[in-house]
């Protein structure tokens, strides 16, 4: 029995502690520093954040003409070529060939999915 006690007091303890630990952490790392931090952190990545997002609109404009309602899966596409830039160090280098190639993609299957179609039910099964 002692040492079920001895464990609730310790438990408590271990509590108390982390609780004066979460208040001094407050005091640290107040939420206005956090705030200021979020602010400067848009001013600083806005332009690049604007940059990439002119060149995803460019591309959908190129691209889209030639996809006839797969416009969804260029933006997809477009998507996962921001995610995969956004890995390296570089995006804003990076985002502009690969959304081109990923837009390509897109475009070369549209037309074998067009091609499919036009050419009939039994074609389309076996592909």
């Amino acid at each position: 029995m002692s040492g079920f006690f001895y464990n609730v007091i310790l438990l408590t303890s271990q509590l108390l502690n982390h609780t004066r630990f979460m208040n001094r952490r407050d005091l640290l790392y107040p939420k206005s520093r956090l705030r200021s931090f979020a602010a400067n952190c848009r001013q600083s990545c806005g332009p690049l954040l604007e940059q990439l997002r002119r060149v995803k609109q460019a591309i959908l404009l190129e691209f889209a003409p030639a996809l006839d309602g797969y416009e969804s899966v260029l933006d997809l596409a477009l998507n996962e070529a921001e995610a995969l830039a956004w890995q390296t160090a570089y995006p804003h280098l990076l985002f502009p060939a690969l959304a081109q190639e990923k837009a390509a993609e897109v475009r070369r299957w549209a037309y074998r999915q067009r091609a499919i179609r036009r050419s009939g039910p039994s074609i389309a099964f076996a592909a």
